[in-house]
């Protein structure tokens, strides 16, 4: 008897097509009398049904915090005629942090057209903070022999060792003294 191996609304990959998909839908095929499913086809929207074997699922990382992926949504407010001078007329970068495409990074829509080059610069470096991160802290695990590094990378493992400790604290851990927390 087969068993789903996916499940709805989970990112695979489908090799006969060689692109990442969604599955919209998980098909079981039933025969008359059996207490479970022959076989279960996944219905990823890409005009046929895959089976178990074509598809397979994001290797993840243990530590993953997550991969953060830059999408475009359309630009609701402007025609991208009205918009043409944007990097990606018609549309504006939203990060999303989250399997399932929510949560995340937007940004207004007034702001966004005030400065489109600065936006689409600031959407990359969210995008790569999660690797920035793991960077970071591989380089602050090379402080524990400080001795053994020479000078200018021993300053930037202490960079990296205050921004992982600003990251990691609380904020009004880290806010300095007079100052408030936001």
């Amino acid at each position: 008897m087969a068993k789903a191996h996916f499940h709805k609304h989970q990112r695979v990959f489908v090799r006969p097509v060689g692109t990442w998909a969604l599955i919209e839908q998980v098909k079981p095929h039933w025969v008359k009398g059996m207490d479970e499913p022959v076989r279960i086809s996944y219905d990823c929207g890409l005009g046929r049904d895959f089976t178990t074997d074509e598809l397979s699922e994001e290797e993840r990382d243990e530590q993953d915090t997550g991969r953060w992926r830059l999408m475009r949504a359309k630009n609701k407010w402007q025609s991208p005629d009205e918009c043409a001078h944007h990097p990606f007329p018609g549309t504006f970068p939203i990060i999303v942090t989250d399997e399932q495409d929510w949560g995340g990074w937007r940004v207004p829509g007034a702001e966004y057209d005030r400065d489109p080059q600065l936006i689409e610069f600031q959407a990359r470096i969210i995008t790569a903070a999660p690797t920035l991160m793991k960077l970071a802290e591989k380089l602050a695990e090379q402080a524990e022999k400080p001795d053994e590094l020479p000078d200018d990378l021993r300053e930037i493992v202490e960079v990296a060792r205050t921004t992982l400790k600003r990251i990691k604290s609380r904020p009004s851990e880290s806010a300095p003294s007079g100052a408030r927390a936001a």
